[in-house]
């Protein structure tokens, strides 16, 4: 093709490059091949309506980075599929008044048109569509392979409810204002009977495997430590005065005399239970729906500073019979452990901020094995180490591990835990 003048022919020269790449099956992967092979995979689009730039601007990544390896002799494998179950793409064809079948395909044939035009280096030949049969029968097979293995069952939690799109939202789906990314409704928190996978059977390799996620932000590890839930330690239980129980799972037994205060995740059900019963009732309704609008990334962030709310009400240390003020905090989490933690300012870093913050008392209950902590008003942080047991009654003296294995043992004799 001979190009002259001033005008660059680009449609022309476009269409000319694309048809020989298709012609020579240039991005079409082999399986056997000696050459070094390399997966790259963007995420699908839904096809509940037409691309838009923040599309192109994801998929030029991936085409720039697919290309790149191509070049370096890589065999390439580089797919693309269309995200087309759930209530997306049935909410817009309501909207417009067709089948969804009709609009979910009509969207498909024209977001593959737009995304031919830009020539991205897809291997068509894989091309997946999640709402055919020859896609989602696999969904099905995995999913009755775990409930033959009692790995999926079905319990009450709380989800994100986006009120507009009528359907449930992971937490990557709820803006940190707590808004839904597709339609831009306020999320509701509200319980609803939901599958769920038993993880934690796996807990070790999912932890393990953690590590291997470079270039990850600390915040979305951190979440996916907490969904997984795997920790060896001791059940506490507290009771109110009322009567009421509050258990509590710690790694650190040894630090129970150093328990200052409790926290309750604001969605956890026994808020139901003491709301009436609490002096600051008001107030605490109040923090419960401010916290009910935030994510849980936004919440377990380990840069943002922590709040909570006293309630008036206080529980029994299980050993000392000390009066110990509970607070509703939204930086716990209600499907994390019981949804209840045991706040150890003087060897817990998140505690002891909280405490700084709203003037609760501080106890150095662990020193340092040959070694001592400064006095409380002179610490910058909280000593989180293994050492030796202080001014924790009869296991003063027990290192660490000793301590918690007697303190653990305690709790059981006297049925408070174990």
């Amino acid at each position: 093709m001979a190009i002259s003048g001033d005008r660059y022919p680009g449609r022309q020269v476009e269409e000319k490059w694309q048809k020989f790449w298709k012609d020579i099956g240039l991005f079409t992967a082999r399986e056997n091949t000696d050459r070094p092979k390399f997966y790259i995979l963007e995420m699908y689009p839904y096809p509940s309506g037409d691309l838009h730039v923040g599309h192109m601007e994801n998929y030029i990544y991936g085409d720039v980075i697919a290309r790149y390896y191509l070049m370096k002799g890589y065999e390439v494998l580089h797919p693309f599929g269309w995200d087309a179950f759930g209530l997306p793409a049935e909410n817009s064809a309501i909207k417009m008044g067709i089948k969804p079948s009709e609009w979910t395909f009509n969207n498909i044939s024209e977001s593959k048109r737009s995304l031919g035009l830009l020539g991205f280096s897809y291997d068509w030949e894989r091309e997946l569509t999640t709402c055919l049969p020859d896609y989602y029968k696999w969904t099905q097979w995995i999913f009755l392979k775990l409930y033959e293995h009692d790995l999926a069952y079905r319990k009450e939690s709380f989800v994100n409810w986006c009120p507009g799109c009528q359907t449930v939202l992971a937490n990557e789906q709820v803006t940190s204002e707590g808004l839904c990314y597709r339609c831009d409704s306020q999320i509701q928190k509200k319980t609803l009977i939901q599958w769920f996978f038993r993880i934690t059977a796996y807990a070790n390799r999912l932890l393990d495997d953690l590590d291997k996620l470079k270039g990850w932000i600390p915040e979305v590890v951190t979440m996916q430590r907490n969904w997984i839930g795997k920790s060896e330690g001791t059940e506490i239980i507290f009771e109110l005065e009322s009567g009421e129980k509050l258990p509590v799972f710690t790694t650190r037994a040894d630090t129970l005399f150093g328990v200052t205060f409790i926290t309750i995740a604001p969605e956890h059900p026994i808020i139901k239970e003491l709301i009436t019963k609490m002096p600051t009732r008001e107030e605490t309704e109040r923090y419960i729906e401010e916290s009910m609008r935030k994510t849980e990334i936004e919440r377990t962030s380990t840069i943002r500073e922590k709040d909570g709310v006293f309630t008036g009400l206080y529980a029994i240390h299980p050993l000392t019979n000390e009066r110990i003020p509970i607070w509703v905090g939204d930086y716990v989490l209600a499907s994390y452990g019981t949804g209840i933690v045991m706040g150890v300012p003087a060897h817990d870093q998140r505690d002891f901020e909280f405490a700084r913050k709203y003037n609760i008392p501080i106890r150095i209950v662990v020193e340092p094995v040959g070694g001592k902590l400064p006095e409380v008003d002179e610490m910058e942080s909280a000593f989180e180490e293994l050492g030796v047991m202080v001014n924790s009654g009869e296991f003063s003296g027990l290192n660490s591990l000793k301590g918690m294995e007697a303190v653990t043992k305690k709790l059981d004799e006297i049925g408070r835990g174990g």
